[in-house]
């Protein structure tokens, strides 16, 4: 699977959308040129570079345009919800072909995109005249070109509050927002109708102002220009020190120390293999776990000394595969892991040991999270699922099941046995995890639910997704008191 934040355009953005019409206006087709070569065509290591580089940001992962995954040879042969994509031995057939050759509409990559040039269109074509062949060899991975995703492109992977409930952190594409309408309403806690007071002022757009991004002055793509965001890539993880004073953000391969008071960076952490998806503070803030690592690969968990930057301890080979969540217990002795090879797993810190693993989810486990009194985690899993263990005796609870799409996100609510979840089927939901039952179900999102923030007191919660937008709920209120649009 190809990481997120790495292509420099859209792809094919619509590949599978419409029926297209012939000859677009005003989109003159690529110029055709003619390649001498004998040799075979190679996928590997011809054509999938091409598809990194121009069409695997908007057609991997978790965004897929047109239902089309370009990850691998075999998801790109299988084709997007208009069926086939490319038609071996006809090139001039291939939607694929003539939507890249900008013969067909709508052109792709979009106007404001990097088109294939003539060369690379050229191999693609013979690459498909050829037969469309199957790699034929162990797949090496092809460098990273590192650029900005497209304007078009904003998902939310991740929000966190900061300690104080004055703020709300948004990573939102490759930038990180800082949304302080919290700040204002505070003191109306104190009223006798506080949700009546809190609900009215988050309407007022006199508090609703986001502060300025957090931004890079160095930051540059791989050509050199300069990029005005937080990350290069996109932003897919973040975290707010317990004291309030730090964040932690994860994109590609890095991660970055900030200081909120001064917006300035304090230190970067470089050194992953691939994106960090996943991080969390332990409970004096001094130590950082980050996790991520190359898809269908290894696993890679590292945990960082914040006040140098240096990773104080890496736990090699912890998972099979990409590990999507990490979670500190609250006295900060044990450090919970979670991952694509279907296993949450637990390790004594700082030195590391291997303590239990719990096996039960059929998918993904995407996300993990600690009882306060250590006792209980639960984990959410891509088979629409939330697990609850026991983790003392080291053996499943209870399996709680409503949500109709993969579970990704999962947070107990401070010290209570509640738990908060988000998932691909647009809801958020509240549960009591000692009894399995739902307490609260939060509709109204436009898109897949990618991330999910809730203060302690379970006062705030806000749930954001693909589309970009970011709903808060006050108290219990089961309709967003705010909703912060993309253009905000």
């Amino acid at each position: 699977m190809i990481a997120f934040g790495l292509a420099v355009s859209s792809g094919l953005l619509a590949l599978f959308a419409d029926p297209p019409a012939v000859n677009p206006a005003g989109v003159p087709p690529i110029q055709i040129v003619q390649i001498n070569r004998k040799d075979p065509v190679l996928y590997d290591k011809d054509i999938e570079p091409i598809f990194l580089n121009k069409c695997a940001f908007c057609h991997s992962g978790n965004i897929k345009e047109g239902k089309l995954d370009m990850a691998t040879y075999e998801t790109l042969m299988k084709g997007g919800k208009k069926g086939g994509a490319i038609i071996p031995g006809k090139a001039d057939e291939s939607l694929l072909y003539k939507l890249s050759a900008k013969v067909m509409r709508p052109a792709m990559p979009p106007k404001s995109e990097e088109p294939l040039t003539p060369q690379e269109l050229a191999l693609v074509k013979l690459w498909i005249d050829q037969g469309a062949k199957a790699p034929t060899a162990a797949r090496v991975r092809p460098k990273i070109i590192l650029q900005p995703p497209p304007a078009s492109v904003h998902p939310v992977r991740a929000l966190a509050f900061s300690p104080d409930k004055s703020t709300l952190a948004i990573a939102r594409g490759n930038t990180i927002l800082l949304n302080s309408q919290i700040r204002p309403i505070l003191a109306n806690l104190a009223n006798s109708n506080p949700l009546a007071r809190l609900q009215v002022a988050l309407n007022d757009p006199l508090a609703n102002a986001l502060q300025a991004p957090l931004l890079d002055p160095d930051l540059k793509s791989s050509d050199g220009k300069p990029v005005r965001a937080a990350h290069v890539g996109l932003v897919e993880s973040i975290a707010i020190s317990p004291d309030g004073k730090t964040l932690a953000s994860g994109s590609y391969q890095e991660v970055v120390l900030w200081d909120l008071k001064e917006r300035k960076i304090l230190r970067r952490v470089g050194g992953f293999a691939d994106r960090v998806v996943a991080l969390a503070f332990n409970p004096d803030g001094k130590l950082l776990a980050a996790g991520g690592g190359a898809p269908t690969e290894d696993g890679e968990v590292k945990i960082i000394d914040t006040a140098s930057g240096k990773v104080a301890l890496d736990i090699k080979s912890s998972h099979s595969d990409t590990v999507f969540g990490v979670a500190f217990s609250a006295d900060g002795k044990m450090l919970a892991t979670c991952g694509a090879d279907k296993f949450v797993k637990t390790w004594e810190i700082p030195s590391g040991k291997a303590l239990k693993s719990f096996e039960g989810h059929t998918h993904h486990v995407l996300d993990v999270t600690w009882k306060s009194d250590g006792k209980f985690l639960a984990s959410a899993g891509a088979d629409n699922v939330i697990k609850v263990w026991n983790f003392e005796a080291g053996e499943q609870a209870r399996t709680l099941t409503g949500h109709t799409k993969q579970v990704s996100r999962v947070t107990f609510v401070g010290t209570t046995p509640n738990i908060a979840t988000c998932s691909g089927d647009q809801s958020v939901k509240v549960w009591n995890a000692d009894n399995g039952g739902v307490q609260r179900t939060l509709t109204g999102f436009p898109d897949f639910l990618h991330a999910l923030a809730v203060t302690p007191d379970g006062a705030f919660i806000a749930a954001a997704g693909e589309d970009g937008s970011v709903k808060i709920f006050v108290g219990q209120a089961n309709q967003a008191s705010r909703t912060i649009p993309v253009q905000d």
